[in-house]
């Protein structure tokens, strides 16, 4: 692309600059606290930390601010940001089990290992506005330290409601499930390191969706999904919301340490196996997990997991999952538009006039 200097506009960005800072920090509201917006705006501070790929609530609150509520131009800031922090230490695995459930539901068995524990939800609520009197909290019953009360369980029943087992090992036992686990667990595929393009693992296009644009996601799974070729879809088995634990080694005794838990939804969603290469006497399972709680992108996850390891490279859905969804990428695309393009656009009018010179010449 070519690109002209745009001569004697350094002032003008910088009067720009200047403006957005004004009306950033304008306003006779006082100015929003950190604390205010990772308790009262959390979603949006979760979104934020899964698109950006940094678990970091304070800093991901800080660039919401900054961005005034745009949650990619945030995502955009703190990956921004995460791309100038040193890298120190890999993470230790971590198994799914070890997850302390927060929210676990299951639409496909009604009474699924463990127990179904609703937690926090909007999925049976009305939506209507609220239209309390501004600055006044709606009245609930919360504690001293902000939290709902539950009833009382003891020590060992809430271990089991909090770790329960898990609906995909049952399915196992059932041996109506394909196997898709191999002999050997693969190093996970670093995107941010390498550049995936189709024909890359799974793991690839996992990472590629756990920060990818939620909207876009979203997008992708559903025009994939409602199709004339396709009668059903899939139904998740589980759907959870909890914390998991960040262990990295000692420097000094090699040991695992714990360092920090990180909130993440994950699904495992089912599918039936109906076509004529696969084995239609079992079911095949997709997995979506991504940072914070972002319910609707990881059942989205999951099921474009499944998409495509069904597809397996007859469409373009996998170079779809792995190069169009970051929303970062995207919006650093549309915003470019807004650049100077004088000799681009000048060259595009240059040879409309060349072919209606030779069109008007060929016509004498």
């Amino acid at each position: 692309m070519g690109y002209s200097n745009a001569r004697g506009g350094e002032q003008a960005i910088l009067a720009a600059e200047r403006l957005v800072r004004h009306e950033r920090q304008a306003g006779a509201s006082p100015w929003l606290r950190l604390d205010q917006i990772t308790e009262r705006m959390r979603l949006a501070v979760d979104r934020v930390m899964g698109e950006g790929g940094l678990w970091a609530p304070e800093l991901a609150a800080r660039a919401v601010r900054q961005a005034e509520g745009d949650v990619l131009e945030a995502a955009q800031l703190l990956r921004a940001h995460r791309s100038t922090l040193p890298r120190l230490a890999y993470s230790e695995p971590v198994a799914a089990g070890e997850l302390m459930v927060l929210r676990r539901i299951s639409s496909a068995f009604r009474n699924p290992p463990g127990r179904q524990l609703l937690g926090r939800t909007l999925d049976y609520v009305g939506r209507l506005l609220d239209l309390m009197p501004d600055g006044q909290a709606p009245a609930q019953d919360v504690h001293h330290h902000g939290h709902v009360p539950e009833p009382a369980r003891s020590e060992h029943e809430e271990e089991d409601v909090r770790r329960p087992a898990r609906l995909l090992d049952l399915l196992r036992e059932m041996d109506m499930v394909v196997e898709r686990r191999g002999d050997t667990d693969p190093e996970p595929y670093d995107i941010t390191r390498s550049p995936a393009r189709p024909g890359a693992p799974r793991s690839a296009r996992l990472t590629a969706m756990a920060r990818a644009e939620t909207g876009a996601l979203v997008n992708l799974w559903y025009t994939n999904t409602f199709q004339p070729t396709r009668h059903d879809h899939e139904i998740p088995g589980e759907v959870r919301h909890g914390r998991l634990p960040v262990r990295v080694r000692h420097p000094l005794t090699g040991d695992p340490v714990q360092i920090a838990e990180v909130r993440v939804t994950e699904v495992e969603t089912i599918d039936d196996l109906d076509g004529p290469e696969e084995d239609r006497t079992r079911l095949d399972v997709g997995y979506g997990l991504c940072l914070g709680h972002n319910e609707r992108k990881a059942i989205a996850m999951a099921g474009l997991d499944l998409l495509a390891h069904r597809d397996r490279g007859r469409t373009d859905v996998e170079q779809r999952i792995l190069i169009t969804l970051d929303g970062i990428e995207a919006s650093g695309f549309l915003e470019h538009l807004k650049l100077p393009h004088y000799v681009d656009f000048r060259s595009i009018l240059d040879r409309k006039r060349a072919v209606r010179a030779r069109a008007q010449g060929d016509a004498r």
